[in-house]
């Protein structure tokens, strides 16, 4: 009996269940690869993902692995300065091949006890007041108190659950891949920029060790057919199409299509079943926000879920998964949306581009837009207070370093400037630091433990209301004293 099976061992399953083990949840991942991905397809990490890393302590495995890009370019490719002064410690881009991250998520998990079973595809699963039972294809059955579906795009687990998948299907289609060239870098970059003045989704970027990224639209290449992989000789044909020339493409490392099919989960949670990451949402690639949202997703999830198994959560907190994340993916499927009529070549969609990067000429817009694409302007609904309320808390300084290497266990955080509070009979969740020096402009936050602020203020009744209100009922055995996490 464990207690709670994941679908799926790409990013947001393995982050998932790493995020779960921090509090002793029994977890299996099943995965149904036997191998893992061998495609080196380059994904970015945006500036939330990064944080959400440092809080767990794997950023600087992440950074040996990766490569530092400015923090500019991601809405429709609309290149403009990187504004001064982003509010985070890693106002960066951090691009990694795709296995490498996760390899190293999939590491984490298994460190922290999570087990992961490859081969093992879900095949089907019955649920009940006490837990579900999942079939695999081999036909063996396992029981669990939690299912979650990180089971990608074409969820199985959503599609058993019944769970309704409403959007838009794919209008259009793009090759996109890596590989070397055979003609002068200089050659290259004068064709891309006479053609990138009026098609946006398409262009050959140096990418390191003599491979270049390529894009190009897919017209007449196996459209609508995503789940077979183009060719070498795809690319060439749709090169000499728009470009005139092929570039001499040769030894590709990998060769995808995708399209722009939108869709969003009508609910994350039915009964003891959840999806998350792309079982939960689809969209375009432009702004490289896929496998972002999905590990936010799980830093969303994982905590709750766990809080519901350890038997602490209060009884609506699950649901404020599907309350806060829902919205975030809505939102990613609007920008998403309003990015790929940008790059269309028609008229009208390019007066609106050339109107909209005017006025990201504005640091006000410009700014607006980047805080957007990489999540560090979410707010979650916490009801009214001050502007800091329901956002993340940057990695502000702190008398023992900095506050993210505070949070690598998992728990919830009292940061108390006025010395006179106190965690009491949560102390079990919820780790407590008295610093007058930590860089807050508030005397006194409460984080959970996905960073976000949950409370602000210096009085304890009302700090023991909201330590009600997220992480239970109070231990009484627990030892109201301050201490520093750790």
């Amino acid at each position: 009996m464990f207690d709670v099976i994941i679908s799926g061992c790409g990013p947001t399953g393995a982050m998932l269940a790493a995020e779960l083990r921090l509090h002793d949840v029994r977890v299996l991942v099943l995965e149904k690869e036997t191998e893992p991905v061998s495609f080196v397809r380059i994904v970015a990490l945006h500036m939330r993902s990064l944080e959400l890393m440092a809080m767990r302590g794997l950023l600087d495995r992440m950074l040996e692995h990766g490569r530092k890009r400015p923090a500019r370019g991601f809405f429709a490719a609309i290149d403009k300065p990187v504004p001064k002064g982003l509010d985070s410690a890693h106002a960066y881009l951090l691009g990694l091949p795709q296995p490498t991250v996760e390899r190293l998520l999939e590491e984490h998990a298994t460190h922290l006890g999570a087990q992961v079973r490859r081969g093992g595809a879900v095949t089907g699963f019955v649920q009940d007041d006490e837990g579900v039972t999942v079939e695999l294809a081999d036909g063996e059955q396992l029981r669990s108190r939690y299912l979650v579906g990180c089971d990608g795009a074409r969820s199985t687990v959503r599609k058993l659950l019944g769970v309704g998948f409403p959007g838009e299907p794919s209008r259009t289609e793009t090759l996109m891949g890596e590989m070397e060239v055979g003609v002068p870098p200089e050659e290259i970059a004068a064709k891309v920029s006479e053609i990138g003045r009026t098609n946006k989704r398409f262009w050959l970027r140096p990418f390191g060790e003599g491979a270049y990224s390529v894009v190009v639209p897919a017209a007449g290449v196996g459209v609508g057919d995503r789940a077979e992989p183009p060719t070498l000789e795809d690319f060439k044909q749709q090169l000499r199409t728009i470009a005139g020339t092929d570039f001499g493409v040769h030894s590709p490392r990998w060769l995808s299509r995708f399209g722009d099919a939108t869709r969003l989960a009508e609910r994350y949670r039915v009964g003891r079943v959840l999806l998350a990451g792309d079982a939960a949402h689809i969209h375009p690639p432009t702004g490289g926000q896929g496998l972002n949202l999905g590990v936010q997703d799980a830093f969303n999830l994982g905590w709750k879920l766990a809080a519901q198994i350890r038997g602490w959560a209060p009884g609506t907190l699950l649901d404020t998964y599907q309350a806060e994340r829902r919205p975030v993916a809505e939102d990613v499927l609007d920008n998403t949306r309003a990015q790929m009529e940008l790059h269309s070549t028609e008229p009208g969609p390019q007066a609106v581009r050339r109107l909209l990067t005017e006025l990201m000429d504005f640091d006000e817009v410009n700014r607006h837009l980047i805080e957007k694409i990489t999540a560090i302007a979410i707010r979650y609904d916490f009801g009214e207070g001050p502007e800091l309320l329901g956002r993340r808390l940057p990695d502000v300084d702190v008398k023992h370093g900095r506050l993210y290497g505070l949070l690598h266990r998992g728990r919830g955080l009292l940061l108390d400037r006025t010395e006179h509070l106190t965690v009491g009979g949560w102390a079990d969740r919820v780790d407590h630091l008295a610093d007058p020096t930590a860089a807050l402009d508030v005397p006194c936050v409460l984080l959970r433990p996905d960073g976000h602020v949950a409370w602000i203020g210096d009085d304890q009744q009302d700090l023991d209301d909201h330590l009600s209100r997220w992480f239970g009922e109070p231990d009484r055995r627990s030892a109201p004293t301050a201490t520093r996490p750790g």
